[in-house]
């Protein structure tokens, strides 16, 4: 699966932006899809996850109430509502797929079949 994540940009404190992941080469709908993000010297972080069919997500506390993952199958795209941002929200944001069932990639979040390439979302304070 490749994997290339978009919609990215610079927002104030209090903006929103929303991230899209396309995915090509097989059937994006075998694949839990997550968002992963990482600041300047810190370690990736999970986001939020969502299972194959859609019907199932789980986001990190740090975002829980102001993001919302969202998948479209049959576009092949994974989407991530982010609202109220904060400064603490800057970072490079992934799009990750894995095989495994939602409750098995959320024990182990930074652990991926596939990774696109990010995308740079800034915001300002």
């Amino acid at each position: 699966v490749q994997l290339q994540a978009s919609g990215g940009g610079l927002v104030q404190a209090g903006g929103s932006l929303r991230l899209s992941c396309a995915a090509s080469g097989r059937t994006f709908s075998r694949y839990t899809a997550t968002w992963l993000r990482q600041a300047p010297g810190k370690e990736r972080e999970f986001v939020a996850a969502i299972s194959k069919s859609g019907d199932s997500t789980y986001y990190a506390d740090s975002v829980k109430g102001r993001f919302t993952i969202s998948r479209d199958n049959a576009k092949n795209t994974v989407y991530l509502q982010m609202s109220s941002l904060k400064p603490e929200d800057t970072a490079v944001y992934y799009c990750a797929a894995d095989s495994s069932p939602i409750w098995t990639v959320i024990r182990r979040p930074t652990q991926y079949d596939y990774r696109g390439q990010g995308t740079q979302v800034t915001v300002s304070s």
